[in-house]
């Protein structure tokens, strides 16, 4: 019998309190991993974590704070450093989306978007390499976006950010490729989660447009995002890097 795919590694994910982030650290639990996952909220972060001990049996160390603040996001990563002494795999999903039309925004919530969605991952990213390459392997999967691709409405502005994420991808991969270390990203489009559950609330005619967009006729699943990322995350995909990988139903093609 095999031994599970990330038994024996090390995951950060960020953002994983709940939504996509926490099925993307049920995901690696259930193959085996060890895990420290950040978020905003305390609580969400104290709860994940029990659940995730609970439910899989595996160690795992909950960082609260904002990771668009270098110290915050320095504590994440040295979570799994201090504590479990490698860092295999990074998964950059902390983010959210302040959707509305680029007039519309104030300077704090542009500034808001740019924080949550590129600084969190350019830190993560920043504190994580140096360990990477001195065990000579590791994999960085981020969250980015299919709206990049397919310009949607009331998305400049969270596009800008994720579209930076995007680039830094490529730019990573590229600088790490004979290091052992890969970095994709996986671009979801609209997904059922509780944050899509908000908005939904919010603003109902908004989420319809949205879906209407997907040839499928349905939003993804959070356990359909997860699994690309455990793929990109795993020793298989280790010819794959500099990639921005679609999950979502057909919205972009090629």
């Amino acid at each position: 019998m095999s031994k599970p795919r990330f038994e024996g590694q090390v995951v950060v994910v960020t953002g994983a309190g709940r939504g996509i982030g926490h099925a993307c650290a049920e995901r690696f639990a259930s193959e085996g991993a060890n895990l420290v996952i950040g978020d905003l909220d305390q609580g969400q972060v104290d709860a994940a974590v029990d659940e995730l001990i609970a439910d899989y049996g595996v160690k795992v160390i909950g960082v609260a704070g904002d990771l668009s603040q270098q110290s915050v996001a320095e504590a994440t990563i040295k979570a799994a450093t201090e504590n479990f002494g490698r860092l295999d795999v990074l998964v950059n999903n902390a983010g959210g989306g302040i959707l509305r039309p680029f007039l519309d925004h104030t300077p704090e919530t542009l500034k808001a978007t740019i924080n949550r969605n590129l600084w969190t991952c350019i830190w993560c990213c920043w504190y994580s390499l140096p360990t990477m390459r001195a065990q000579g392997y590791g994999r960085i999967v981020n969250l980015g976006a299919d709206s990049v691709r397919n310009g949607l409405f009331d998305h400049a502005a969270y596009n800008a950010a994720k579209g930076g994420m995007h680039g830094m991808t490529t730019g990573l991969a590229r600088e790490y490729a004979r290091e052992g270390i890969t970095v994709n990203t996986v671009a979801p489009c609209v997904v059922q989660t509780p944050q899509l559950d908000e908005v939904a609330k919010r603003d109902p005619e908004l989420v319809r447009k949205v879906i209407e967009v997907v040839p499928m006729g349905r939003p993804g699943t959070m356990e359909e995002v997860a699994s690309m990322v455990a793929y990109l995350g795993s020793r298989e995909a280790a010819f794959v890097t500099g990639q921005v990988i679609s999950v979502n139903g057909g919205t972009t093609m090629l």
